[in-house]
């Protein structure tokens, strides 16, 4: 995978995410999605909304509001259990998140393991078997007992709130500051992690809200709204896409971890008692849906929760391999009947459905799926970018982005800028641009715009010619084999829409 800080100077350089307000020097772990970084974004959230909502009978979409009314975070736990363990080290005055200290340890350990193994499969070659050697090598084995001991501990000490613990963790690993080496710590404490505003004209009158640290809420006060008005039949699910502040102290990883971010969630209401059958469900849909972009299976990988949320009766993350290690992608959580009933108790309402079939009113489970929309950007912006060398020996940038997923679909490249084939390419274009995303360059050598499209992820670029004027064909060219066919203009809409037609990447989870 390429080298992280290479992937955050292509997202800048190639319009993709900009530091946010940089010529005020910006703003900590605050970003803009630039021209073609916003729809990157669009299309992944298009590429979810329709499998989640367009593919399912009984799945429908909602849009709630930022602000809530302050009641709906303490019903919530958020007011008091949304807290992240921090930690200072009294040299460099450095926060740091306790957890993530230690997470980020095992991930050292990680790297060893993947550096045995990558030893290991260059000495025995075709006959390696890597599966085998994980289970049977002792280092290996070693390094991940110790890596499931640490976490295992971590997670119970979370459970219990032993902050002291934690803290001995950190010190018995022996833990230092990344920044300045020194292993002098204060004492873990906790940090409640949303953001504070006010609501109305004069600071005496004002009401306190919160900006929401998650889009759930909105669905689970709207339950009943949907429910009825929807005359939707349980299991049903609502889901919905959105902003969620959070205030990250320890905010790093250029968009993996934000103060400001987006969130897609579904959260599918059930009867009492099929709640693990229905999280074992949506655990294999989901990543089914991820498998479906064509990143690897190697890449993901599941891991359950030591430490389960004050909610939650099972949750698993989805994790997949990032350039600086695997981390959750999203989260899918059985979240029991904790928020309905919360709600019904602090708001005086009857939060229950009326099932006929059972002749009951009860108050339904849930189970959860959530991914972060900034993370999902990151995984495939970082799996896809690569440096590859040529036969000719020289190099190319290409991001080999899932061609649904790209910025633009298509690039109308006319040989030269003249003898009629710029207006051609422009009513080539004109024509393609009512399905497809398209865009029209005629500068520069050919061979350089083929450069250009490739950084930017363009599949398909189409290169019109003087044969075009006699044949009406045209030459179109393939961005991950880089090979050329000539196609008929009249073919060319079937070809594409083949190529890129929603269908033909959806069906693969079904």
């Amino acid at each position: 995978m390429t080298d992280f800080k290479k992937i955050i100077s292509h997202a800048k350089q190639y319009g993709f995410v900009f530091p946010s307000s940089e010529i005020y020097d910006g703003l900590s772990a605050v970003y803009d999605y630039a021209q073609n970084g916003v729809a990157l974004k669009k299309n992944i959230r298009d590429y979810w909304w329709k499998s989640m909502v367009q593919l399912h009978h009984n799945i429908v979409g909602i849009d709630t509001a930022i602000f809530m009314h302050p009641t709906t975070w303490k019903a919530s736990g958020h007011v008091d259990a949304f807290n992240d363990p921090l930690i200072d080290n009294k040299d460099s005055k450095k926060r740091y998140r306790a957890d993530v200290l230690v997470e980020d340890y095992c991930s050292k350990i990680e790297n060893k393991m993947d550096k045995e193994i990558a030893k290991a499969a260059k000495r025995f070659g075709d006959d390696f078997d890597q599966e085998e050697f994980i289970k049977t090598n002792r280092r290996v084995v070693g390094y991940q007992e110790k890596i499931n001991q640490i976490l295992k501990r971590l997670g119970q000490s979370l459970e219990k709130e032993d902050l002291t613990n934690v803290k001995n963790l950190i010190e018995e690993l022996e833990i230092a500051c990344p920044e300045s080496g020194s292993r002098n710590w204060t004492e873990v404490k906790q940090f409640n992690l949303m953001f504070g505003t006010k609501l109305g004209a004069s600071a005496d009158s004002a009401m306190d809200l919160y900006l929401r640290p998650e889009t759930a809420q909105g669905i689970f006060v709207n339950f009943l709204n949907v429910q009825k008005t929807g005359r939707l039949k349980i299991p049903f699910g609502i889901a919905q896409t959105g902003k969620a502040f959070r205030n990250e102290i320890v905010a790093r990883q250029f968009i993996f971890r934000m103060r400001e971010f987006e969130q897609m969630e579904m959260q599918f209401f059930i009867p009492p008692g099929t709640q693990k059958e229905w999280y074992n469900q949506w655990k294999e849909t989901r990543l089914k849906w991820h498998l479906s972009l064509g990143m690897g299976e190697e890449n993901y990988r599941f891991h359950d929760h030591e430490k389960l949320a004050h909610y939650a009766d099972a949750a698993a993350d989805i994790e997949f391999k990032f350039p600086f290690g695997f981390k959750e992608l999203e989260g899918i959580h059985s979240r029991t009947d904790f928020d309905l009933v919360s709600h019904e108790e602090f708001s005086g309402k009857k939060l229950q459905y009326f099932d006929h079939e059972q002749n009951e009113n009860y108050v339904p489970y849930v189970v959860e799926t959530s991914v972060g929309l900034d993370r999902m950007f990151l995984a495939v912006f970082s799996w896809a970018l690569r440096e590859e060398m040529l036969e000719d020996g020289s190099s190319r940038t290409v991001l080999k982005l899932p061609s649904i997923l790209a910025p633009i679909k298509i690039a109308i490249l006319p040989l030269v800028k003249k003898d009629g084939l710029p207006e051609l390419g422009k009513k080539l274009m004109d024509d393609l641009k009512w399905n497809h995303e398209v865009s029209y360059d005629e500068k520069d050598a050919v061979g350089r715009r083929y450069r250009r499209q490739d950084a930017l992820g363009t599949p398909y670029c189409i290169t019109v010619d003087h044969q075009t004027l006699e044949d009406q064909t045209v030459t179109i060219r393939d961005r991950d084999t880089m090979k050329q066919e000539r196609i008929s203009i009249e073919a060319l809409g079937g070809f594409l829409n083949k190529k890129l037609d929603f269908k033909n990447w959806l069906k693969k989870i079904q």
